[in-house]
């Protein structure tokens, strides 16, 4: 059985303890680091396969250590949070992490979020070689390098981003479903009402310059899922 590294970040030294005696026996090498510092330090110095990140955390919070951490490093983030609070999981989705649980997840869900964003990151990491770029009037997506253009400048996508917008534009002129898309991205069915597919689309749709109300990429549809236009 591969061994898959993790680097826990979270200054709660029992909850580390239990983390880590949990994921031991499922194949998962489990490092701890109590300061959003000390965890960069460790990132910086070994490869890690996912990254568990507590949002509260004194010092450097778990939002400026995965501000951070995303100059040097793509690897799957999924953040803790001990607030039942909307806005902290908004927040933490668009600055690059993979996927959130709440403070009081079971022991199974959170093994099966953490394959999940493995997974993801695992088959985003193979490369593409037989698909050429994709052009759709001053977009372009180039599946070999994961860039995306618009209007020959750089956009800077995080890597659930450009996925979203490869697989919505590989089904240009079809909806795709929120579950679909989900899928398409994490490898895994979430439950239907997560939100988090809706915040990285308003995420991308930014960074695409799109105009909520008369949108030239990516339509709503309305209780089923969004749509990347044929004809742009």
């Amino acid at each position: 059985m591969t061994v898959m590294k993790i680097l826990l970040i979270d200054d709660d030294t029992k909850l580390c303890r239990l983390i880590a005696d949990y994921l031991d026996p499922m194949g998962y090498r489990v490092d701890a680091a109590h300061t959003g510092q000390q965890g960069l330090r460790m990132l910086k110095e070994s490869e890690y396969h996912a990254v568990i990140l507590d949002v509260m955390m004194p010092g450097l919070d778990g939002f400026e250590t995965l501000q951070q951490m995303r100059r040097i490093s793509d690897v799957p983030v999924l953040m803790l949070t001990a607030r039942d609070e909307e806005t902290d999981r908004i927040v933490g989705l668009e600055m690059g992490a993979d996927d959130y649980l709440p403070k009081t997840f079971s022991s199974r869900e959170l093994l099966a979020r953490l394959r999940a964003v493995t997974r993801r990151y695992q088959k985003q990491a193979v490369p593409v070689n037989d698909e050429r770029n994709m052009v759709f009037g001053a977009l372009k997506i180039d599946p070999d390098s994961h860039s995306v253009t618009l209007d020959d400048e750089d956009l800077s996508l995080t890597p659930i981003e450009f996925d979203l917008l490869y697989n919505l534009t590989k089904a240009a002129g079809r909806v795709l479903t929120r579950d679909q898309l989900l899928d398409s991205v994490a490898g895994r069915h979430y439950d239907v009402f997560d939100r988090s597919i809706d915040v990285h689309i308003s995420s991308l749709r930014r960074k695409l310059g799109e105009d909520p109300r008369n949108p030239r990429y990516i339509q709503t549809i309305r209780s089923v899922g969004y749509l990347f236009k044929k004809d742009v």
